[in-house]
């Protein structure tokens, strides 16, 4: 008796992690072994203030998510000590904060992840990590409108002043005519 009911948490553990999973736009698989209990509790502290839910889940309820959802190319990397970090609005940043803790922690890995319903490798984490914020996106492509409309306000205001010296210098040239 006590086996159908661990079945059936299970069951319902799979089922909650693949919605989770189905609803983010991306997740990252780490291998966590050798951090100490700070380490751990400042990385789980920046990840929640980005918003991003990071828990130690078992290898195989994580597989079983996965195929539940798609991702078998995830599969490959459930080995080991694995950690889930998982982010519901920002594509970057979960990939981000793990790219740079892993950085200053040689035993910290980056296995594999996925970002809008493609998985990726190590590499292509490490790649997702490297894109800039959607902020500093927006700002760059805000600049760059900004340098196009200003260079052709110059060119109008150019024009403008050109037109507006031939007419001043016309204006006496007609007068003179006149008398």
């Amino acid at each position: 008796m006590a086996s159908a009911q661990v079945l059936a948490q299970k069951q319902a553990t799979v089922a909650a992690l693949a919605e989770k999973i189905k609803a983010s736009v991306s997740g990252v698989l780490v291998d966590y072994k050798g951090i100490n209990v700070e380490d751990d509790t400042k990385l789980r502290a920046e990840l929640r203030k980005a918003g991003v839910e990071y828990s130690v889940i078992k290898n195989t309820l994580i597989s079983k998510a996965c195929d539940e959802v798609g991702f078998e190319g995830l599969k490959d990397s459930l080995k080991g000590m694995t950690a889930f970090a998982i982010s519901m609005d920002d594509q970057v940043v979960a990939a981000k904060i793990l790219a740079n803790y892993a950085k200053d922690h040689d035993n910290f890995v980056l296995k594999a992840g996925y970002c809008d319903g493609k998985v990726l490798d190590a590499e292509g984490v490490k790649a997702l990590a490297e894109i800039p914020s959607k902020e500093i996106l927006i700002g760059r492509m805000m600049g760059s409108l900004q340098s196009s409309l200003y260079s052709f306000a110059y060119v109008l205001q150019a024009i403008i002043d050109k037109d507006g010296d031939a007419t001043a210098e016309a204006a006496p040239a007609e007068e003179a005519a006149a008398e």
